[in-house]
Protein backbone atom coordinates (compact mmCIF):
# COMPACT_ATOMS: atom_id res chain seq x y z
CA UNK A 1 0.00 0.00 0.00
CA UNK A 2 2.93 2.35 0.71
CA UNK A 3 4.27 1.66 -2.78
CA UNK A 4 0.85 2.46 -4.28
CA UNK A 5 0.64 5.72 -2.28
CA UNK A 6 4.10 6.80 -3.43
CA UNK A 7 3.30 5.98 -7.05
CA UNK A 8 0.00 7.87 -6.95
CA UNK A 9 1.47 10.98 -5.33
CA UNK A 10 4.29 11.00 -7.90
CA UNK A 11 2.10 10.61 -10.98
CA UNK A 12 -0.57 12.99 -9.66
CA UNK A 13 1.98 15.71 -8.85
CA UNK A 14 1.14 17.72 -12.04
CA UNK A 15 -2.53 17.65 -11.04
CA UNK A 16 -1.65 18.89 -7.53
CA UNK A 17 0.33 21.74 -9.09
CA UNK A 18 -2.64 22.79 -11.22
CA UNK A 19 -4.94 22.69 -8.18
CA UNK A 20 -2.58 24.92 -6.19
CA UNK A 21 -2.32 27.44 -9.05
CA UNK A 22 -6.13 27.42 -9.32
CA UNK A 23 -6.50 28.00 -5.56
CA UNK A 24 -4.01 30.84 -5.84
CA UNK A 25 -6.21 32.36 -8.55
CA UNK A 26 -9.19 32.09 -6.13
CA UNK A 27 -7.12 33.80 -3.38
CA UNK A 28 -7.08 30.60 -1.31
CA UNK A 29 -3.28 30.41 -1.42
CA UNK A 30 -0.63 32.98 -0.55
CA UNK A 31 -0.05 34.96 -3.76
CA UNK A 32 3.69 35.38 -3.16
CA UNK A 33 4.60 32.16 -1.35
CA UNK A 34 2.30 29.50 -2.80
CA UNK A 35 5.22 27.91 -4.69
CA UNK A 36 6.66 26.76 -1.35
CA UNK A 37 4.19 23.87 -1.61
CA UNK A 38 5.49 22.62 -4.95
CA UNK A 39 9.20 23.46 -5.05
CA UNK A 40 12.20 23.75 -2.73
CA UNK A 41 14.33 26.79 -3.52
CA UNK A 42 14.92 28.14 0.00
CA UNK A 43 18.35 29.63 0.73
CA UNK A 44 17.78 30.61 4.37
CA UNK A 45 19.32 28.50 7.14
CA UNK A 46 19.92 29.52 10.78
CA UNK A 47 23.52 29.79 11.94
CA UNK A 48 24.86 27.82 14.91
CA UNK A 49 21.43 26.49 15.89
CA UNK A 50 19.68 23.14 15.93
CA UNK A 51 16.39 23.02 14.03
CA UNK A 52 13.20 21.67 15.54
CA UNK A 53 10.58 21.37 12.83
CA UNK A 54 6.94 21.73 13.95
CA UNK A 55 4.13 21.11 11.48
CA UNK A 56 0.67 22.42 12.41
CA UNK A 57 -1.74 22.15 9.49
CA UNK A 58 -4.36 24.83 10.07
CA UNK A 59 -5.25 27.71 12.36
CA UNK A 60 -6.40 25.76 15.44
CA UNK A 61 -3.34 23.51 15.57
CA UNK A 62 -1.06 26.46 14.88
CA UNK A 63 -2.44 28.52 17.77
CA UNK A 64 -2.04 25.57 20.12
CA UNK A 65 1.75 25.40 19.59
CA UNK A 66 2.55 29.09 20.14
CA UNK A 67 3.14 28.68 23.92
CA UNK A 68 5.40 25.67 23.30
CA UNK A 69 7.39 27.57 20.67
CA UNK A 70 7.86 30.50 23.05
CA UNK A 71 9.00 28.21 25.84
CA UNK A 72 11.44 26.19 23.71
CA UNK A 73 13.13 29.26 22.20
CA UNK A 74 13.22 31.16 25.50
CA UNK A 75 14.71 28.30 27.54
CA UNK A 76 17.11 27.02 24.85
CA UNK A 77 19.22 29.54 22.94
CA UNK A 78 20.54 26.89 20.55
CA UNK A 79 17.06 25.97 19.24
CA UNK A 80 15.59 27.32 16.00
CA UNK A 81 11.94 26.57 15.13
CA UNK A 82 10.89 25.79 11.58
CA UNK A 83 7.09 26.11 11.69
CA UNK A 84 5.13 24.77 8.71
CA UNK A 85 1.43 24.91 7.92
CA UNK A 86 -0.81 24.07 4.98
CA UNK A 87 -3.61 26.65 5.08
CA UNK A 88 -3.52 30.32 4.12
CA UNK A 89 -5.29 31.34 7.34
CA UNK A 90 -2.63 29.64 9.47
CA UNK A 91 0.11 31.42 7.53
CA UNK A 92 -1.59 34.78 8.08
CA UNK A 93 -1.99 34.04 11.80
CA UNK A 94 1.72 33.26 12.13
CA UNK A 95 2.60 36.47 10.28
CA UNK A 96 0.52 38.50 12.76
CA UNK A 97 2.46 37.02 15.69
CA UNK A 98 5.58 38.92 14.60
CA UNK A 99 7.95 36.24 15.85
CA UNK A 100 11.68 36.93 16.04
CA UNK A 101 12.83 35.57 12.68
CA UNK A 102 16.26 34.77 14.11
CA UNK A 103 14.53 32.09 16.20
CA UNK A 104 11.50 31.10 14.10
CA UNK A 105 10.67 30.88 10.40
CA UNK A 106 7.42 29.87 8.75
CA UNK A 107 7.08 27.89 5.54
CA UNK A 108 4.14 26.27 3.80
CA UNK A 109 4.51 22.49 3.84
CA UNK A 110 5.57 21.05 0.48
CA UNK A 111 3.31 18.36 -0.93
CA UNK A 112 3.80 14.82 0.36
CA UNK A 113 5.58 13.69 -2.79
CA UNK A 114 8.81 11.75 -2.21
CA UNK A 115 11.22 13.91 -4.23
CA UNK A 116 9.88 17.09 -2.56
CA UNK A 117 10.04 15.47 0.86
CA UNK A 118 13.70 14.51 0.33
CA UNK A 119 14.69 17.97 -0.89
CA UNK A 120 12.87 19.68 1.99
CA UNK A 121 14.49 17.51 4.68
CA UNK A 122 17.90 17.70 2.98
CA UNK A 123 17.73 21.49 3.08
CA UNK A 124 16.58 21.98 6.69
CA UNK A 125 18.15 18.92 8.34
CA UNK A 126 15.98 19.06 11.49
CA UNK A 127 17.25 17.36 14.63
CA UNK A 128 13.68 16.66 15.77
CA UNK A 129 10.28 16.72 14.03
CA UNK A 130 6.87 17.39 15.62
CA UNK A 131 3.56 16.84 13.84
CA UNK A 132 0.50 18.32 15.56
CA UNK A 133 -2.99 16.89 16.09
CA UNK A 134 -3.78 14.22 13.49
CA UNK A 135 -1.21 14.92 10.78
CA UNK A 136 -0.12 11.66 9.14
CA UNK A 137 1.78 12.13 5.88
CA UNK A 138 3.24 8.74 4.81
CA UNK A 139 6.16 9.95 2.70
CA UNK A 140 7.28 12.43 5.35
CA UNK A 141 6.93 9.92 8.19
CA UNK A 142 8.82 7.19 6.36
CA UNK A 143 11.66 9.48 5.28
CA UNK A 144 12.04 11.02 8.76
CA UNK A 145 12.09 7.57 10.34
CA UNK A 146 14.61 6.19 7.81
CA UNK A 147 16.96 9.05 8.69
CA UNK A 148 16.52 8.22 12.40
CA UNK A 149 15.29 11.74 13.20
CA UNK A 150 13.19 11.69 16.42
CA UNK A 151 9.51 12.04 15.50
CA UNK A 152 6.73 13.29 17.80
CA UNK A 153 2.95 13.41 17.44
CA UNK A 154 1.91 16.35 19.61
CA UNK A 155 -1.59 16.81 21.03
CA UNK A 156 -2.52 13.72 19.02
CA UNK A 157 -6.23 13.59 18.32
CA UNK A 158 -7.81 10.39 17.04
CA UNK A 159 -11.60 10.47 17.42
CA UNK A 160 -13.66 7.30 17.19
CA UNK A 161 -14.70 8.33 13.68
CA UNK A 162 -11.06 8.68 12.61
CA UNK A 163 -10.11 5.52 14.49
CA UNK A 164 -12.68 3.44 12.58
CA UNK A 165 -11.37 4.78 9.26
CA UNK A 166 -7.80 3.84 10.13
CA UNK A 167 -8.96 0.37 11.19
CA UNK A 168 -10.11 -0.22 7.61
CA UNK A 169 -6.42 -0.10 6.64
CA UNK A 170 -5.05 -1.66 9.82
CA UNK A 171 -1.75 -2.85 8.29
CA UNK A 172 -1.01 0.66 7.06
CA UNK A 173 -1.95 2.24 10.41
CA UNK A 174 0.32 -0.17 12.32
CA UNK A 175 3.19 0.75 10.00
CA UNK A 176 2.71 4.53 10.11
CA UNK A 177 1.80 5.09 13.76
CA UNK A 178 4.68 2.89 14.91
CA UNK A 179 7.07 5.39 13.28
CA UNK A 180 6.42 8.02 15.96
CA UNK A 181 9.00 7.91 18.76
CA UNK A 182 6.63 9.74 21.10
CA UNK A 183 2.88 10.40 21.00
CA UNK A 184 1.45 12.97 23.40
CA UNK A 185 -2.32 12.59 23.12
CA UNK A 186 -4.92 15.34 23.48
CA UNK A 187 -7.33 13.13 25.46
CA UNK A 188 -7.69 9.77 27.19
CA UNK A 189 -9.82 8.55 24.28
CA UNK A 190 -7.10 9.50 21.79
CA UNK A 191 -4.47 7.85 23.99
CA UNK A 192 -6.40 4.56 23.85
CA UNK A 193 -7.02 4.86 20.09
CA UNK A 194 -3.38 5.67 19.31
CA UNK A 195 -2.20 2.57 21.17
CA UNK A 196 -4.72 0.43 19.27
CA UNK A 197 -3.45 1.84 15.95
CA UNK A 198 0.11 0.78 16.72
CA UNK A 199 1.61 3.91 18.29
CA UNK A 200 4.32 3.38 20.88
CA UNK A 201 5.37 5.49 23.86
CA UNK A 202 1.93 7.13 24.14
CA UNK A 203 1.40 9.58 27.03
CA UNK A 204 -1.36 11.93 28.12
CA UNK A 205 -0.67 15.11 30.11
CA UNK A 206 -3.69 17.16 29.03
CA UNK A 207 -4.82 19.08 25.98
CA UNK A 208 -2.17 21.53 24.79
CA UNK A 209 -4.89 24.10 24.10
CA UNK A 210 -5.06 24.74 27.86
CA UNK A 211 -1.63 26.37 27.50
CA UNK A 212 -2.91 29.22 25.30
CA UNK A 213 -1.95 32.70 26.46
CA UNK A 214 -4.88 35.07 26.93
CA UNK A 215 -4.14 38.76 27.33
CA UNK A 216 -6.96 39.62 29.74
CA UNK A 217 -5.86 43.27 29.99
CA UNK A 218 -6.20 44.03 26.29
CA UNK A 219 -9.64 44.92 24.95
CA UNK A 220 -10.39 46.45 21.56
CA UNK A 221 -13.95 47.16 22.63
CA UNK A 222 -15.47 47.96 26.03
CA UNK A 223 -19.16 47.07 25.88
CA UNK A 224 -19.62 47.50 29.63
CA UNK A 225 -18.99 51.23 29.30
CA UNK A 226 -21.56 51.48 26.47
CA UNK A 227 -24.26 49.37 28.17
CA UNK A 228 -23.66 50.42 31.78
CA UNK A 229 -26.92 49.13 33.27
CA UNK A 230 -27.17 45.97 31.19
CA UNK A 231 -26.11 42.38 31.65
CA UNK A 232 -24.04 41.17 28.70
CA UNK A 233 -23.69 37.58 27.53
CA UNK A 234 -22.42 35.91 24.38
CA UNK A 235 -23.36 32.97 22.14
CA UNK A 236 -20.20 31.91 20.30
CA UNK A 237 -19.56 29.63 17.31
CA UNK A 238 -23.28 29.22 16.71
CA UNK A 239 -24.68 27.01 13.95
CA UNK A 240 -28.04 27.06 12.13
CA UNK A 241 -31.05 26.39 14.43
CA UNK A 242 -29.08 27.47 17.51
CA UNK A 243 -29.66 31.20 16.92
CA UNK A 244 -33.40 30.68 17.32
CA UNK A 245 -32.76 29.27 20.81
CA UNK A 246 -30.58 32.30 21.55
CA UNK A 247 -33.31 34.75 20.49
CA UNK A 248 -35.91 32.90 22.58
CA UNK A 249 -33.54 33.04 25.55
CA UNK A 250 -33.12 36.78 25.04
CA UNK A 251 -36.91 37.24 25.05
CA UNK A 252 -37.35 35.14 28.22
CA UNK A 253 -34.73 37.25 30.01
CA UNK A 254 -36.50 40.45 28.96
CA UNK A 255 -39.80 39.07 30.22
CA UNK A 256 -38.14 38.61 33.63
CA UNK A 257 -37.35 42.33 33.63
CA UNK A 258 -33.63 41.88 32.96
CA UNK A 259 -31.86 44.52 30.90
CA UNK A 260 -29.92 42.34 28.51
CA UNK A 261 -27.46 42.62 25.64
CA UNK A 262 -26.86 39.45 23.64
CA UNK A 263 -23.80 38.99 21.44
CA UNK A 264 -23.94 36.38 18.68
CA UNK A 265 -20.72 35.25 17.02
CA UNK A 266 -21.67 32.75 14.30
CA UNK A 267 -19.21 29.99 13.42
CA UNK A 268 -19.40 31.25 9.83
CA UNK A 269 -19.69 35.01 9.65
CA UNK A 270 -21.17 34.92 6.15
CA UNK A 271 -24.42 33.96 7.95
CA UNK A 272 -24.66 37.34 9.71
CA UNK A 273 -27.38 38.69 7.38
CA UNK A 274 -29.38 35.49 7.76
CA UNK A 275 -29.19 35.83 11.57
CA UNK A 276 -30.16 39.49 11.35
CA UNK A 277 -33.27 38.44 9.41
CA UNK A 278 -34.21 35.98 12.20
CA UNK A 279 -33.84 38.84 14.67
CA UNK A 280 -36.31 40.91 12.64
CA UNK A 281 -38.74 37.99 12.64
CA UNK A 282 -38.59 38.02 16.45
CA UNK A 283 -39.03 41.83 16.41
CA UNK A 284 -35.75 42.37 18.26
CA UNK A 285 -33.49 45.29 17.36
CA UNK A 286 -30.14 43.92 16.22
CA UNK A 287 -26.99 45.28 14.65
CA UNK A 288 -24.37 43.60 12.49
CA UNK A 289 -21.04 44.92 13.71
CA UNK A 290 -17.76 44.87 11.85
CA UNK A 291 -14.36 45.58 13.36
CA UNK A 292 -14.04 49.04 14.97
CA UNK A 293 -17.64 49.92 14.08
CA UNK A 294 -19.68 52.21 16.34
CA UNK A 295 -22.37 50.42 18.33
CA UNK A 296 -25.85 51.84 18.66
CA UNK A 297 -26.95 52.18 22.30
CA UNK A 298 -30.52 51.12 21.53
CA UNK A 299 -29.55 47.77 20.01
CA UNK A 300 -30.29 44.53 21.87
CA UNK A 301 -28.51 41.92 19.75
CA UNK A 302 -24.98 42.37 18.42
CA UNK A 303 -24.10 40.09 15.49
CA UNK A 304 -20.34 39.96 15.05
CA UNK A 305 -19.22 40.04 11.43
CA UNK A 306 -15.42 39.94 11.80
CA UNK A 307 -12.84 37.20 12.28
CA UNK A 308 -10.46 36.90 15.23
CA UNK A 309 -12.46 39.02 17.64
CA UNK A 310 -13.95 36.38 19.95
CA UNK A 311 -11.62 36.95 22.90
CA UNK A 312 -12.44 40.67 22.90
CA UNK A 313 -16.10 39.80 23.38
CA UNK A 314 -15.42 37.05 25.93
CA UNK A 315 -13.66 39.66 28.06
CA UNK A 316 -16.85 41.74 28.11
CA UNK A 317 -18.99 38.85 29.34
CA UNK A 318 -19.26 36.60 32.35
CA UNK A 319 -21.45 34.01 30.62
CA UNK A 320 -20.90 32.25 27.30
CA UNK A 321 -22.94 29.75 25.32
CA UNK A 322 -20.71 27.61 23.08
CA UNK A 323 -22.44 26.50 19.89
CA UNK A 324 -22.37 23.43 17.68
CA UNK A 325 -23.82 21.62 20.67
CA UNK A 326 -27.64 21.79 20.47
CA UNK A 327 -28.39 20.18 17.11
CA UNK A 328 -28.78 16.39 17.23
CA UNK A 329 -27.69 16.06 13.60
CA UNK A 330 -24.20 17.08 14.78
CA UNK A 331 -24.10 14.36 17.44
CA UNK A 332 -20.94 12.75 16.02
CA UNK A 333 -19.05 15.99 15.36
CA UNK A 334 -20.54 18.35 17.95
CA UNK A 335 -18.75 20.78 20.23
CA UNK A 336 -16.50 23.80 19.91
CA UNK A 337 -13.39 24.53 21.96
CA UNK A 338 -14.43 26.16 25.30
CA UNK A 339 -10.92 26.82 26.64
CA UNK A 340 -10.60 30.46 25.53
CA UNK A 341 -13.77 31.67 27.32
CA UNK A 342 -12.81 29.58 30.37
CA UNK A 343 -9.40 31.30 30.47
CA UNK A 344 -11.20 34.66 30.30
CA UNK A 345 -13.05 33.73 33.52
CA UNK A 346 -16.44 33.06 31.90
CA UNK A 347 -19.04 30.52 32.91
CA UNK A 348 -19.77 28.31 29.91
CA UNK A 349 -23.05 26.74 28.82
CA UNK A 350 -23.39 24.10 26.12
CA UNK A 351 -25.83 21.64 24.63
CA UNK A 352 -25.58 17.84 24.98
CA UNK A 353 -23.72 17.21 21.70
CA UNK A 354 -20.04 17.91 22.44
CA UNK A 355 -18.25 14.77 21.21
CA UNK A 356 -15.29 16.76 19.83
CA UNK A 357 -14.39 18.20 23.24
CA UNK A 358 -16.13 15.94 25.75
CA UNK A 359 -13.06 15.44 27.99
CA UNK A 360 -12.36 19.17 28.13
CA UNK A 361 -16.00 19.87 29.00
CA UNK A 362 -15.91 17.13 31.64
CA UNK A 363 -12.86 18.80 33.23
CA UNK A 364 -14.58 22.21 33.20
CA UNK A 365 -17.79 20.73 34.59
CA UNK A 366 -15.86 19.22 37.50
CA UNK A 367 -14.51 22.71 38.25
CA UNK A 368 -18.08 24.13 38.01
CA UNK A 369 -17.07 26.30 35.08
CA UNK A 370 -19.16 24.58 32.36
CA UNK A 371 -22.81 23.48 32.51
CA UNK A 372 -25.05 21.57 30.12
CA UNK A 373 -28.37 23.06 28.95
CA UNK A 374 -31.02 21.57 26.68
CA UNK A 375 -33.21 24.50 25.59
CA UNK A 376 -33.93 28.22 25.98
CA UNK A 377 -35.78 27.73 29.29
CA UNK A 378 -32.82 25.94 30.80
CA UNK A 379 -30.34 28.48 29.43
CA UNK A 380 -32.31 31.52 30.60
CA UNK A 381 -32.59 30.12 34.14
CA UNK A 382 -28.85 29.48 34.30
CA UNK A 383 -28.10 32.99 33.05
CA UNK A 384 -30.42 34.59 35.63
CA UNK A 385 -28.58 32.72 38.39
CA UNK A 386 -25.27 33.90 37.00
CA UNK A 387 -26.36 37.52 36.69
CA UNK A 388 -27.36 37.45 40.36
CA UNK A 389 -24.13 35.79 41.55
CA UNK A 390 -21.92 37.86 39.22
CA UNK A 391 -19.47 34.98 38.70
CA UNK A 392 -17.88 35.25 42.13
CA UNK A 393 -15.14 32.71 41.36
CA UNK A 394 -13.87 34.47 38.24
CA UNK A 395 -10.24 34.97 39.34
CA UNK A 396 -10.06 31.56 41.03
CA UNK A 397 -11.20 29.85 37.82
CA UNK A 398 -8.64 31.70 35.70
CA UNK A 399 -5.78 30.94 38.09
CA UNK A 400 -6.72 27.25 38.27
CA UNK A 401 -6.90 26.80 34.50
CA UNK A 402 -3.66 28.73 33.94
CA UNK A 403 -1.89 26.55 36.51
CA UNK A 404 -3.18 23.41 34.80
CA UNK A 405 -2.01 24.76 31.43
CA UNK A 406 1.46 25.51 32.81
CA UNK A 407 1.76 21.94 34.09
CA UNK A 408 0.85 20.56 30.65
CA UNK A 409 3.33 22.89 28.93
CA UNK A 410 6.21 22.04 31.31
CA UNK A 411 5.68 18.26 31.00
CA UNK A 412 5.30 18.49 27.21
CA UNK A 413 8.48 20.52 26.85
CA UNK A 414 10.44 18.10 29.05
CA UNK A 415 9.33 15.07 27.02
CA UNK A 416 10.18 16.69 23.70
CA UNK A 417 13.60 17.92 24.81
CA UNK A 418 14.47 14.46 26.14
CA UNK A 419 14.50 13.22 22.51
CA UNK A 420 17.16 15.67 21.34
CA UNK A 421 20.36 14.07 20.14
Amino acid sequence: MIFLYRALTFFLFPVFVLIIFFKRYLNKEDKKRFKEKISINDTFLPKNKKIIWIHAASIGETKSVFPLISKLTKDNEDIFILLTSTTLSAGQLIERQKFNKNNIQHRFLPLDVKFLVNKFINHWEPELVIFVDSEVWPNYLLEISERKIPLVLLNGRITMKTFKRWKLVSRLSLKLFSLYDLCLSSSKESEKNLKSLGAKNVKFFGNLKFCANINSKKKCIDLKSIFIKHNIWCAASTHPDEEEVIFKTHILLKQKGIKIITIIIPRHINRSKEINKISSDFNIKSQIINKFEDISKDTEILIVNSIGEMINYFQNCESIFMGKSLSKKLIKVGGQNPIEPAKCGCKIYHGPYISNFKEIYRFLEEKKIAFEIINEIDLSQKLIEEFINKNENNKKNIDEINFYGKQILDLTSQEILSLRK
